[in-house]
């Protein structure tokens, strides 16, 4: 569908996020940043050991290439893409990572390893990198805000598509490419975009945020060559937008563009799964630990949820670890008899215990009419209980996050790089601005040897 809004929506966009400096950033917006790299780093430690990074990881092994930036876990180094590709895969591998309903998706896992990536090739200022991270965040969710709820709807996986034009917008702005090559940089992404969120619960969904990453950085270093595309990408016709949403809004894309940022509305997680479960996830924990509950009490668990989970996270019977991760009723059942739901909850057995399967089979899910999810537990005494959660809100004690996520963050990178270690990366993202460049974040998200993962 296209817009009859004749306003230069790539320009615009692009505009902003060029003009981004880290000398005019607010405080907050520096400290939000420090904490997308930490969990970013974090997600992607644990992540880099699962099997589809590892395959992911060996396929870039066995095309060779330039040893021009480290993998994340491993130490192996390769070219900038296979870097931008592999860590970007791992980093999504569990579903930990961050999130933003601006972009319906994940904002740090497609920016975030393709400019660590150039960053450390080029030697970049953390100051420069912190800059150039914001400007890509900005634009994926500017980008967002231009094709949602259509873009969703229609099922497409923003991670993957908005996560291009991010990947793209960071690389550019690292580069300091001019007015021209940034909306070719753009261009050149919309042509790469791509994402389905047809393969939620397989390992294609972190490959989305990989691509996009890998694809993104080419994007903004094609540009820098000289690499043309159409430059009004967004808005032009049969363009990004008239081809994937039926709700394009430029209004409500270059609303307050350049007053405020968009990072102030990232959502962290605390359960290894889709943010659609986190509510339900939280609902249930919260009765189960006010009623002392155990699944034999129960009866059903009824969930009101967002009309969008139904097509997000509603896979009826996983069978799958990754399955399970998109599964409403599996999380509610996993909640409730375990109470555990870090990565190391989610695995094959578990969705095929018969314990869990039979707890799962008594979920029954609604659509509301609203924002947040209710979650009700009728048990065989004839009571219910209830509990109503909105983790749509961005937290606003930013020192209780970060120490939420630092215990996060350790938790995962204890185990793959060792907790000396952990507690030096910690403290280097924590003083991130000061770095004189940022070669010792990748050096130090590494495993030592001999435990090194496979390059």
């Amino acid at each position: 569908m296209e817009s009859n809004d004749t306003r230069e929506v790539t320009r615009e966009i692009a505009n902003a996020a060029r003009a981004i400096r880290f000398a005019n950033l607010p405080e907050d917006v520096v400290f939000l940043a420090r904490q997308c790299v930490l969990d970013w780093l974090g997600v992607t430690l644990a992540g880099a050991g699962e099997p589809l990074s590892r395959m992911v990881r060996e396929q870039a092994a066995s095309e060779g290439g330039h040893p021009q930036a480290t993998l994340i876990g491993s130490g192996g180094r390769v070219s900038l893409q296979q870097a931008a590709l592999v860590n970007g895969a791992a980093s999504h591998a569990l579903d930990f990572d961050d999130v933003h309903t601006g972009m319906s998706g994940h904002p740090s896992v497609p920016v975030l390893p393709a400019l660590l990536a150039l960053a450390e090739y080029r030697g970049a200022s953390a100051e420069a990198f912190i800059a150039a991270f914001v400007a890509g965040f900005e634009v994926e969710c500017r980008v967002g805000a231009y094709v949602m709820p259509g873009h969703y709807a229609t099922g497409f996986h923003a991670t993957g598509t908005l996560g291009t034009f991010g990947a793209a917008a960071a690389c550019a702005h690292l580069l300091g490419l001019d007015e021209a090559r940034w909306l070719h940089a753009f261009g050149i992404a919309g042509a790469q975009a791509a994402g389905l969120k047809s393969m939620f619960g397989t390992m294609c969904k972190p490959l989305h945020a990989g691509k996009a990453s890998a694809n993104g950085l080419l994007a903004a270093l094609l540009a820098q060559r000289g690499f043309t595309s159409n430059t009004a990408v967004l808005e032009t016709p049969q363009g990004f937008a008239a081809t994937q949403t039926t709700t394009p809004n430029a209004a409500r894309a270059l609303s307050g563009l350049g007053a405020g940022y968009e990072i102030r509305g990232a959502l962290f997680k605390y359960h290894a799964a889709c943010y659609g479960t986190h509510e339900t996830i939280e609902g249930v924990l919260r009765i189960k630990e006010r009623a002392s509950l155990q699944p034999a009490d129960v009866r059903e668990i009824r969930l009101t949820v967002p009309p969008g989970n139904l097509t997000m996270c509603n896979i009826q019977q996983p069978s799958t670890a990754l399955e399970g991760k998109f599964s409403m009723r599996f999380t509610a059942a996993l909640a409730l008899a375990t109470g555990e739901t870090g990565e190391q909850a989610f695995t094959d057995a578990a969705v095929r215990r018969p314990d869990l399967i039979s707890l799962r089979d008594r979920v029954r899910i609604e659509a509301g009419g609203g924002a947040g999810t209710t979650v009700r537990i009728e048990l065989a005494d004839g009571r219910a209980l209830e509990e109503s959660v909105n983790l749509q809100v961005p937290a606003t004690d930013l020192q209780q996050q970060w120490q939420r996520l630092e215990a996060k963050f350790r938790s995962l990178a204890a185990p793959v790089v060792g907790a000396g270690r952990a507690s030096e990366l910690a403290d280097a993202v924590r003083r991130l601005e000061t770095l004189p460049d940022m070669a010792a974040v990748p050096r130090l998200a590494t495993a030592p040897a001999p435990a090194a993962l496979p390059a």
